[in-house]
């Protein structure tokens, strides 16, 4: 099971307990009402809320349904994709490879907008922009199932320089890459949003291409 599986499972368990909230207030307003037809009116947050919401809210938020893992991919891509531009950026100072830089480059001007993206999707869907429980990744002593990096890989890599810097960054980028592909594989078999399930489908062909140019790399040095 995956660290996003498992993450949309918990956040799942938690909305359902929340809509159980939800339906037996909604019962007591209706036992109590006082005749004014707005005064029982619920405008719930959340994925399952927006989605059903009016057309001012739903003009706000990329076209179509959206779900549970609609919302934990966002959540777990933003941060994923934060780290991957903090490894780009050590490149500049640190490598002595070019295509390692120009990768580097490459991974900054795509990820960059596509973070903005997911964030304004989450503000739209009125949810946070980081999931529960430190968003199910593992960053302690080694790489999690989402292939982020703990900060004792950051800091060694910090320290690297050279072609020892661009033998660790390629290794590093293709298990964090690989990582990144997963989440986005769980997004297009279980998401319902066209547009996260596009972004999903991009970060799979871009990421595999990238993954398969940093083994060429690696072959090489």
């Amino acid at each position: 099971m995956t660290a996003f599986t498992r993450a949309l499972r918990r956040t799942t368990a938690r909305r359902a307990a929340a809509a159980g909230v939800v339906a037996a207030g909604a019962l007591l307003l209706s036992a109590c009402g006082s005749g004014d037809d707005t005064s029982g009116t619920h405008h719930g947050t959340g994925a399952s809320a927006t989605a059903g919401a009016g057309a001012g809210t739903a003009s706000r938020t990329p076209a179509g349904e959206v779900n549970d893992a609609d919302v934990m991919f966002a959540q777990m891509m933003i941060p994923h994709h934060e780290q991957a531009l903090e490894m780009a950026r050590l490149a500049g100072g640190r490598a002595s490879d070019a295509e390692i830089k120009d990768l580097a480059r490459k991974i900054e001007r795509a990820q960059d907008p596509e973070i903005k993206t997911m964030k304004g999707w989450l503000t739209a869907w009125n949810e946070p922009t980081a999931a529960p429980s430190a968003s199910g990744m593992d960053h302690g002593g080694g790489h999690g199932a989402d292939g982020m990096m703990s900060a004792a890989d950051m800091t060694e890599l910090k320290a690297m320089k050279g072609t020892e810097f661009d033998k660790a960054f390629a290794q590093m980028m293709i298990d964090h890459h690989e990582g990144a592909i997963a989440m986005a594989e769980d997004e297009r078999r279980e998401g319902a949003n066209p547009a996260a399930r596009k972004l999903a489908a991009a970060i799979v062909k871009g990421q595999s291409a990238e993954v398969e140019q940093l083994r060429g790399i690696l072959d090489r040095l």
